[in-house]
């Protein structure tokens, strides 16, 4: 497990950062434009329907992918049983919701939706067909090909995106990339994947990943409802430019929390189901990976609340930015998020899926709960008081990983609390420095420089071996991971 071990973390975190890094720079890139084209309600009208996408997703996936990852052995039958299981759900889901398309429009008053429902729910019928593939992918850590794959694929769609906004087709424009970002992802996985599907349909060997899948279902299904609650609930008692406004400033937070939490997704699980069976070596690996996502996390996620506002102005234009208040708060939360994913694939891995889904259920209601009691103030209240409670959330997550690996409170926060504090120095401080700069690009600039500048002093002088260790390998150099 040794070499071979480290290598494949190594090579999987690298792309994992090239990949989910690259898609993000291109949806930046497409958001761009497609922000400064369209209105605050175009996107508020795809907005309020991504929560029936994405349950409707969870349905699909049934946590068959995660189980086809967590098993010690994974044969042709059981990709084979997923496949046609998603196959199945995915038309049955998409009859429901094609149907259900007036009554989703006239809960929102707006008849538009109908139409526009039907065809943004085509995205079901091409995601079922990815899973099997995606599955094998991440069992496989085949990282760097998947990767290649989706940033094509981004790529494409981005760019019939904006034609069709340019063109002056609106919303539809959200849609289209969308769907053909799915399509395209799947064809190219299935083109590429080695695993093919067979035309013999036995759904038998799902039966021994239920027990841990049906877990992995009704944690995912949380989660996305908890994701989704602002658009749903805005849309439906607020203006549909506030979910817009709430999407916008949501999208700038979840680029810089996808490229992190799809490093870890893509790497991190696969790994410590290696090295589960050996106690002492599972607590090294993840205190590892721990210390390296609170040295990429903290920095960026802080610092692109920081510059939230310059940002808006500059990318998107003014008419935005009211979204800028809704990034800021959301990026502090989105600080810690990775580290509640590692500590979910940690639970995932040594076979815990049931307290990775009571934990998530139960951060869920909270969240719920906290929701519908602020509902009735203001956005940046709801926010804030999300936020709170997702933070605080870790030291739950860290009893269960105290209880089941012997991982100690000072461990976990000695490998935190060093990058929490010298990236707040850095982009607080680099905030400071910049206050009262009345140019907007001047303003990015300086803050962009001084955190930056500040962060890898603090680095160099505190001796950290996190960032030692980057920059050794970003160079080629060989040290261990």
């Amino acid at each position: 497990m040794g070499e071979t071990l480290k290598s494949k973390t190594a090579q999987g975190l690298i792309w994992g950062v090239i990949g989910n890094g690259g898609m993000q720079v291109a949806s930046l890139v497409f958001g761009i434009f497609l922000s400064r084209l369209l209105s605050p309600a175009d996107y508020g009208m795809v907005g309020v329907l991504t929560v029936f996408s994405a349950v409707a997703g969870i349905f699909i996936e049934a946590g068959f992918i995660t189980a086809i990852v967590n098993k010690r052995e994974a044969t042709d039958d059981d990709y084979n049983a997923v496949f046609w299981f998603s196959f199945i759900m995915g038309l049955v889901l998409f009859g429901v919701l094609f149907a259900a398309a007036p009554w989703i429009a006239a809960f929102f008053g707006h008849d538009e939706l109908k139409p526009l429902a039907r065809v943004l729910f085509l995205s079901i019928i091409f995601s079922c067909l990815g899973t099997s593939a995606a599955a094998y992918y991440l069992r496989n850590l085949k990282v760097r090909q998947r990767s290649l794959i989706q940033l094509v694929a981004i790529i494409v769609a981005g760019t019939a995106g904006v034609v069709m906004a340019w063109l002056g087709c609106g919303y539809w424009g959200i849609a289209v990339q969308t769907i053909l970002y799915i399509a395209l992802s799947t064809a190219g996985m299935w083109l590429l994947c080695p695993w093919k599907p067979s035309w013999h349909i036995d759904l038998r060997p799902l039966r021994p990943m239920l027990s841990f899948s049906t877990r992995q279902l009704a944690t995912a299904l949380f989660t996305q409802v908890n994701n989704n609650i602002f658009s749903f609930l805005l849309g439906r008692f607020y203006a549909i430019d506030k979910v817009g406004y709430y999407t916008q400033g949501n999208k700038w937070t979840v680029m810089g929390t996808l490229t992190l939490q799809g490093m870890l997704n893509s790497t991190a699980q696969p790994v410590m189901r290696q090295a589960r069976d050996d106690k002492a070596r599972l607590v090294k690996v993840f205190r590892k990976m721990t210390r390296f996502t609170a040295f990429l996390s903290f920095p960026l996620m802080l610092g692109l609340g920081v510059v939230s506002e310059e940002l808006i102005l500059i990318a998107v234009t003014s008419k935005w930015l009211p979204a800028a208040p809704v990034m800021h708060i959301l990026c502090v939360g989105g600080a810690f998020m990775p580290l509640a994913t590692l500590f979910a694939g940690l639970m995932n891995s040594i076979g815990r899926p049931n307290i990775y889904m009571w934990n998530t259920i139960a951060l869920g209601i909270a969240q719920l709960c906290c929701v519908m009691v602020s509902f009735r103030y203001r956005l940046g209240t709801m926010l804030a008081a999300y936020v709170t409670i997702n933070t605080a959330w870790l030291a739950v997550w860290w009893w269960f990983a105290h209880r089941y690996i012997g991982l100690g409170a000072g461990a976990f926060l000695a490998d935190i609390l060093p990058y929490l504090a010298a990236a707040a120095v850095s982009v607080y401080g680099a905030a400071w420095v910049a206050h009262g700069i009345t140019n907007v690009y001047a303003a990015l600039a300086v803050k962009v420089a001084v955190a930056v500048a500040a962060y890898v002093v603090i680095m160099r002088l505190s001796g950290s071996v996190m960032f030692k260790e980057s920059v050794d390998f970003i160079f080629h150099k060989k040290k261990e991971l």
